[in-house]
């Protein structure tokens, strides 16, 4: 692949402050990610700045370990704009060692009651060693895809009037 980033686009039926309001819950991820790799969030705290590190369990049948842990840390918090992160590896220390992808969602009115949404996987900050061990994008296109439409579907059921 040519680019070192990938993207897709879908246009939302709701307002970018409910989108972004899902997508700064790390308790939502699980529910978002289009891979099925995120399980479950370590941290429940809401994301409010730049910085913030929440962690998720993760599983991927590739890993050395299966189950493992991320260390996400915010690079951009713009509400309802942007939010974007870098997955790390945090150490006993607490320090974040991270191998340079960002995933990062842009989110752009589109009508009164509609956003486009972008979700962008970059990763162009990625050492050779590390491209050559895991392959770029380690996932197909399609995944992201899958993301925007679960992410639609949550703020649909976030937004939808009560059963009764």
């Amino acid at each position: 692949m040519a680019e070192d980033n990938i993207s897709a686009k879908l246009v939302v039926d709701a307002r970018a402050a409910e989108i972004f309001a899902v997508l700064a819950e790390p308790s939502r991820h699980a529910a978002i990610d289009g891979t099925g790799w995120v399980r479950q969030p370590l941290d429940a705290e809401v994301l409010t700045a730049p910085g913030q590190i929440f962690r998720m369990a993760m599983y991927h049948p590739n890993h050395p370990d299966g189950s493992y842990q991320m260390a996400n840390r915010v690079q951009v918090l713009d509400p309802p704009r942007t939010i974007s992160w870098e997955p790390g590896n945090e150490a006993p220390d607490g320090t974040l060692s991270v191998p340079g992808w960002v995933w990062r969602y842009d989110l752009t009115p589109a009508g009164p009651s509609q956003t486009t949404v972008t979700l962008t996987y970059d990763w162009s900050a990625v050492a050779d060693p590390i491209r050559d061990r895991i392959g770029f994008p380690p996932f197909p296109p399609e995944h992201l895809d899958n993301s925007l439409a679960h992410l639609a579907e949550l703020v649909a059921e976030q937004s939808a009037p009560p059963k009764s």
